[in-house]
């Protein structure tokens, strides 16, 4: 089926990705390599960051529940350490193959965050970078897991978007960072795109566009 809609994450995609952040914060600390990763996987659906990230939680209660968790695991982290590692730096490319992407077809952003980091870009390092300003009025439609109430990868937020852009899945691209939020996009029908990096998603986005994406390094 012919392309209709591109379908993005933020962070990771838009942004440097946080894991980069949780490394060096282990490293600081002198903590296994991962170890944020292992407890936001561990109990994927049940855990401080799933009922944070749907809102089920305040920040304090994210605080001493991923406490709780990382020390169940051998290395007590608090959760407010964790909070500040979210942002990113901005990748100037990304933001321009979005621009290009909305003159042809629908474009919709679907992000996992949390209320207390209401809308990505909300906190000071990426107010100084634009990030709210620059990318997020460029969406159709925006579905964040904080106010939906639902976060990926549960198939109804992929589906919630096709319903607000009124496209089928199968017409859709879908681009995210994770594989684990790839796979549902993919299964229902969605050319999924895992971002590794910016040149292998733009060369992976033309293929699957037919768009020619360019190499600037400025963002309008």
């Amino acid at each position: 089926m012919t392309v209709e809609a591109v379908i993005w994450d933020f962070g990771g995609v838009f942004t440097s990705s946080p894991f980069e952040a949780f490394n060096r914060y282990e490293t600081e600390k002198g903590i296994p390599r991962d170890l944020i990763r292992k407890v936001n996987a561990t109990n994927p659906d049940s855990n401080a960051w799933a009922l944070f990230e749907r809102n089920e939680i305040d920040a304090k209660g994210f605080d001493e529940l991923f406490l709780a968790e990382s020390t169940a695991l051998g290395h007590p982290v608090p959760g407010k350490d964790i909070l500040p590692l979210l942002s990113g730096v901005v990748r100037p490319r990304m933001v321009e193959a979005l621009k290009t992407c909305k003159l042809h077809f629908k474009v919709g952003c679907i992000t996992n965050n949390m209320v207390s980091h209401h809308s990505p870009g909300a906190d000071k390092p990426q107010r100084a970078a634009g990030a709210m300003g620059q990318i997020m009025p460029l969406f159709d439609h925006i579905i964040e897991s904080s106010k939906a109430g639902v976060r990926k990868p549960d198939p109804k937020i992929y589906l919630m978007m096709c319903e607000a852009l009124s496209v089928k899945p199968d017409a859709c691209v879908y681009l995210d960072d994770l594989g684990i939020n790839c796979k549902p996009a993919a299964m229902l029908g969605m050319r999924a795109i895992k971002v590794v990096d910016v040149d292998q998603t733009l060369a992976e986005l033309s293929a699957a566009t037919g768009l020619v994406f360019g190499d600037e390094e400025a963002v309008a």
